[in-house]
């Protein structure tokens, strides 16, 4: 028999200890390494500056319909709720994206390969969480500032004019972001908590659009004890400038929507800990 060497390389190879550092790396490297997760973020920031930007220019005080986002007053608009009126459909496509970072791995299977990696199963879901949530905060917040100094100069002139510096503005574009970094995560933990791309983009949908239509049919007794706690009538709080009769102050719909990511959040660490992938 013959002795085996290693080679210098090979013996001078070490082993690294899984850190939450190094997963948050590999999953910002998994992330922007997908063409899917620019498009995707594209999409939803064309659509927060584009909608935002036309429904200031096109702004007409003499309008009957309700130009602002859930929650505000009927025939009520001001120049934030014009900036902001993207939100709702860049909200599924960030929402989209989250599930498709999570459940996309239990489609191909590359989540065999993650948890091998990474045997502290719940590093995963919080790295996931953690990477998503703050880029789609990062950049939303800055497409509701740039949808928001675009419409200045639709409404320029107009009465309901408003300026960066007044009283609410910047609190009510930095809550979009943080609105929609929220809907991110809770797009990555339906996808831990379904493990199906499809079936967490439908619950994702019905929940954030179907459910507060179907709230209004619940007798008149109910309305106001379940309406303004739904997510999306909850989340729609915290970015608005002015608190209407029916809706939740921004502390507590930033609390409430909280809440309910934190639940599902809480929901899929339980699976992904206590079921095989």
């Amino acid at each position: 028999m013959t002795a085996t060497t290693l080679s210098p390389d090979a013996a001078r190879t070490t082993v690294r200890k899984v850190t939450g550092r190094r997963v948050l790396r590999s999953e910002w490297a998994k992330f922007w390494t997908l063409r899917s997760s620019w498009i995707t973020l594209a999409v939803a920031l064309f659509l927060l500056i584009a909608l935002g930007s036309i429904a200031s220019a096109t702004y007409s005080p003499d309008a009957v319909a309700n130009q602002g986002p859930p929650g505000s007053d009927p025939g009520e608009s001001d120049a934030v709720s014009l900036a902001l009126l993207g939100v709702t459909f860049a909200s599924l496509a960030v929402g989209v994206l989250g599930v498709l970072m999570s459940a996309g791995e239990y489609s191909t299977g590359m989540i065999r390969s993650t948890l091998a990696a990474v045997p502290r199963r719940l590093l995963v879901l919080w790295s996931k969480s953690a990477v998503f949530g703050v880029v789609a905060f990062v950049f939303t917040t800055i497409g509701a500032l740039a949808a928001f100094q675009l419409g200045t100069l639709g409404l320029h002139g107009e009465k309901i004019a408003l300026t960066m510096g007044d009283d609410g503005v910047l609190r009510s574009l930095v809550g979009a972001g943080l609105y929609l970094g929220l809907v991110g995560v809770f797009g990555v933990a339906l996808g831990v908590l379904l493990r199906s791309s499809a079936g967490a983009i439908a619950v994702l949908v019905g929940i954030l659009l179907i459910l507060p239509g179907l709230a209004t049919l619940l007798p008149n007794a109910w309305e106001d004890s379940v309406i303004p706690y739904l997510p999306s009538n909850a989340g729609s709080a915290i970015y608005a400038l002015h608190e209407a009769s029916d809706s939740l102050s921004p502390g507590v719909g930033l609390a409430v929507f909280a809440g309910w990511v934190a639940l599902t959040l809480a929901g899929a660490a339980y699976r992904l800990a206590r079921t095989d992938a």
